[in-house]
């Protein structure tokens, strides 16, 4: 426990100063964080099979390109460059002709590659692209995201008697569940009510907020069964007391996914 405090205390002292100061800063910040959280999946893989050198360099080069796509704009963009979606399948695909017959590059790791370039490319351009649009709704997601876990933990301990998804992750409990929800949907509700938008339709945001902690729990579950698959604990340990960046990362990465479906709405 003493490890993670100090892990969350350093983090803390780090992180925020960069997010406030945003920009150039920023971004090294989130691509450092999303490379590490990239590096995680391909070490999952390669608990099954080992993935050939020049293909990871390759994929760690278009995920950084990815991650930069339109990062100048000042909101949220809709569309990706079709020519980095060419590149990653492209690129990813290519080597099977090179490499197969050696059975060292095959097309389900060609397919794993495309999809983890695809989900930390998108989720943490996204959270740059988020911070561009306003530090208030950068916060509004981490609130979301941080409250409804630390609430599912504690009402979970506390009052939890059914399981929720034992075979994915045996700990969460339904009471848990409802108890992360309602305390992140009303903290979260009053942050963007105060901080963001004062003048904002209650009853919608509620329901928006309300949405997103759902996802944030989703996307927890999403993650443990990609561990539970693999049977491992954590992604990594590269924080210690915490494990790997996809295990702290998870919930915010579902919520900024969704949270950019319904952003025009708000």
């Amino acid at each position: 426990m003493t490890t993670k405090v100090i892990s969350s205390i350093i983090m803390i002292i780090v992180l925020i100063p960069i997010v406030i100061l945003g920009g150039l800063p920023y971004n090294l910040l989130a691509l450092l964080i999303a490379l590490g959280g990239f590096y995680e999946l391909i070490k999952l893989r390669e608990r099954k099979k080992e993935i050939p050198f020049i293909v990871k360099i390759i994929a760690y080069i278009i995920t950084t390109i990815l991650i930069f796509n339109n990062t100048n704009e000042m909101g949220f963009s809709y569309a990706l460059d079709y020519r980095i979606l060419a590149l990653v399948i492209i690129s990813m695909l290519g080597p099977i002709v090179f490499l197969e017959k050696d059975k060292n590059y095959n097309i389900q790791d060609a397919l794993y590659l495309i999809s983890s370039i695809l989900f930390i490319g998108i989720s943490f351009n996204l959270l740059i692209l988020l911070r561009n649009y306003g530090l208030n709704y950068f916060l509004y997601i981490i609130v979301i995201a941080n409250i409804t876990d630390t609430f599912c933990f504690f009402s979970g301990s506390c009052i939890g008697r059914h399981k929720l998804a034992p075979k994915i992750s045996p700990n969460k409990t339904i009471e848990g569940s409802v108890g992360g929800s309602i305390a992140g949907t009303i903290i979260s509700t009053i942050y963007y009510l105060t901080f963001v938008d004062p003048l904002a339709n209650v009853y919608f945001i509620i329901f928006v907020t309300l949405i997103l902690t759902i996802f944030a729990q989703v996307g927890d579950l999403v993650f443990s069964a990609i561990k539970r698959y693999y049977d491992t604990k954590d992604f990594s340990n590269l924080i210690p007391g915490h494990g790997g960046i996809l295990d702290r990362f998870d919930s915010i990465i579902f919520v900024v996914l969704v949270f950019i479906i319904i952003i025009g709405l708000l």
